[in-house]
């Protein structure tokens, strides 16, 4: 019985003799700056939790006060019985504060880009693509049957080309990460919404890493540009600087009604539980509330990559709170993340296919969350472990 599945054994030992396996972590406490990762204390340096909502004193009263209203769940999509009012507010609000007409949520970000992108383009369009764009916007792309053209990262004069050559397109569709999340780079939206409208292409952007990071009281990429109403398609998610979960696009009135239409991952997905549609609502007024939570986050950014690069660290061209330190080697990336790990840092090692071959490195997460002795703890385990290993 399963010997039809033997081949699985077999690619899973030519991971592990890659380096390629990973067994995920277990975290037994709340997510924070300090957490207790497979048993042991460490500085938190891999959470996604950019202004440390996750554990917001006000959120958690929210999410309890939901449940005992709502229940603990929808028990239905959205297009028969799983939309509650408290769902339409709560995109209303977020609208709002996105600066949009309408805003769609999804049950996460990979959903928003997997159910969107393939209602946008079809057979006879163009999808150009970023090279480091996302997993979850190629496969988004994957499941169209429009043609792909790729640019090389962030280069606009090969974006120009492309938009050049595919002009006899029905439709033309550009999408790109706002903040790249191996490297911490930013999208130069600007620029790209510049061609789009010079040569009539959609413009679609993934802000997963931008939001809550990036714009006033972190609107995101496009507030950050000051672009509003000249990006057709925003996705954003609820799981990282807002400490919750789930995706949405934000957009006009048409594409949200197109999109409860036709998103598929839109229409076979149960609605977000009370708890978590109260938790996001209320971490919208703690972000309007507590702009002080930017000013620590990117007084941390600062601080963290200007010390790595002192000691000699190559963090690559990062321009936000990711903060790479690039080892090149992958067999170099996991002997720092170990040994990081053993003084007390948690650190996660990226290789490939994560990165290029030659790209490896360990990906560093600074938060409004950190103090400012977790960051100089921190520093001081690197530089040790990074003079054994030869790095500086």
């Amino acid at each position: 019985m399963g010997s039809r599945l033997g081949f699985i054994s077999t690619e899973i030992e030519e991971m592990k003799k890659k380096g390629l396996f990973k067994v995920p972590p277990i975290l037994s406490s709340p997510q924070g700056a300090r957490a207790v990762v497979n048993g042991r204390e460490v500085i938190n340096l891999s959470s996604n939790s950019y202004l440390q909502l996750t554990t917001n004193k006000k959120m958690k009263k929210a999410a309890i006060e939901m449940i005992r209203k709502y229940g603990v769940g929808t028990g239905a999509v959205r297009q028969i019985i799983g939309t509650m009012d408290i769902h339409e507010e709560l995109e209303k609000k977020v609208a709002n504060f996105k600066g949009a007409e309408a805003v769609l949520m999804f049950s996460s970000g990979v959903a928003a880009n997997s159910g969107t992108i393939p209602t946008l383009v079809a057979e006879g369009d163009v999808v150009i693509s970023d090279e480091l764009n996302h997993g979850s916007i190629i496969d988004g792309v994957r499941l169209t049957k429009a043609e792909r053209k790729i640019y090389p990262h962030l280069n606009m004069e090969a974006l120009e080309k492309v938009l050049k050559e595919s002009s006899a397109a029905r439709r033309r569709l550009i999408i790109t990460d706002g903040v790249f999340s191996m490297d911490g780079d930013i999208a130069p939206m600007d620029r790209i919404v510049e061609l789009a409208e010079r040569y009539d292409a959609i413009t679609y952007v993934d802000d997963a890493h931008g939001e809550g990071v990036l714009g006033k009281n972190g609107r995101g990429i496009v507030d950050h540009f000051n672009l509003h109403g000249r990006v057709d398609v925003e996705m954003g998610t609820f799981s990282k600087a807002f400490g919750c979960m789930g995706g949405y696009v934000a957009g006009t009135n048409d594409l949200r009604s197109y999109l409860i239409q036709r998103a598929r991952s839109f229409l076979f997905s149960t609605s977000h539980p009370p708890a978590t549609v109260a938790a996001i609502s209320t971490a919208i007024d703690v972000v309007l509330e507590q702009p002080k939570l930017f000013d620590k986050l990117w007084g941390n950014t600062k601080y963290f990559r200007k010390k790595l690069q002192k000691l000699g660290f190559n963090t690559g061209n990062s321009q936000t709170p990711i903060i790479p330190v690039i080892t090149g080697e992958s067999s170099l990336a996991q002997q720092l993340s170990t040994k990081l790990f053993e003084k007390g840092i948690y650190v996660n090692p990226i290789v490939y296919p994560m990165v290029a071959m030659d790209k490896a490195r360990v990906r560093n997460i600074v938060t409004a969350g950190h103090k400012r002795k977790d960051l100089d703890a921190a520093l001081a385990a690197y530089e040790e472990v990074g003079r054994e290993l030869k790095l500086i």
